[in-house]
């Protein structure tokens, strides 16, 4: 049994910020996977699904992100969940729009949401990191994450939770790389080969290679004649 935890702030007036795409994450898996409808419980919103033989518990903790913390515990220990089972998904500041990586255990590098995790249960836990870009300036910071995503930001953003969605069925087996991949093929597809050759220039195109002398024309400084006709040029003499 596996505990995904997408981190957020409850309530319509944050639906759309950028600090909330923990939940959209979650949101999107249950919607494509045909989760059980959401429900209250341990401070938070929850829905149940399998992928094959593996039973996932999605939670939106709904104690406002910097008391994340207690909802995650709270599940965890119902389900008798150990940590290394549980992963967060959240967003980061450090990764450029669009981006995902994963990391197990370390710090929380300032993520109120995380800081209250790690108070609570600890560090070893996983996380997929969502990037959101950073508004460079520090001050900035805390606006910046409690504003709705842009207009212009809409299309990265429905790549990146298509690719995660997709990439969810591998990430509950266990499968990493594969799911890294899931996400990547959303948010960079491979470009199709068509169109990649460099273009044959006009005179490329349409140049022809010398053909051979065909058999019987003279090599240079050879008489062209027949002999038949070199005949018939002494008796015109």
């Amino acid at each position: 049994m596996k505990l995904w935890v997408g981190l957020g702030n409850p309530g319509e007036k944050y639906a759309g910020n950028r600090h909330n795409i923990g939940f959209m994450a979650v949101d999107r898996i249950a919607a494509d996977h045909g989760f059980g409808p959401w429900r209250k419980g341990y401070h938070g919103q929850v829905s149940e699904g399998r992928f094959g033989s593996t039973r996932v518990i999605l939670l939106k903790p709904e104690t406002y992100m910097n008391d994340s913390g207690r909802s995650v515990r709270a599940a965890a220990d119902f389900y008798k969940i150990p940590l290394e089972e549980i992963t967060v998904f959240h967003d980061e500041l450090d990764l450029a729009p669009g981006k995902c990586r994963l990391k197990h255990g370390g710090g929380h590098a300032g993520h109120n949401g995380l800081r209250s995790i790690h108070a609570h249960l600890g560090e070893a836990y996983g996380r997929v990191r969502l990037g959101i870009g950073h508004p460079g300036d520090k001050a900035r910071v805390a606006n910046y994450v409690l504003a709705d995503f842009a207009k212009a930001e809409q299309t990265w953003l429905d790549d990146l939770l298509r690719g995660i969605s997709d990439g969810a069925p591998a990430l509950a087996a266990g499968d990493e790389s594969r799911f890294l991949n899931a996400v990547s093929l959303r948010t960079a597809p491979p470009r199709s080969s068509a169109g990649t050759k460099a273009p044959k220039t006009e005179a490329a195109a349409t140049a022809k290679p010398a053909p051979e002398a065909a058999a019987g024309t003279a090599a240079a400084g050879e008489d062209p004649r027949t002999p038949l006709e070199k005949l018939a040029d002494r008796f015109k003499r």
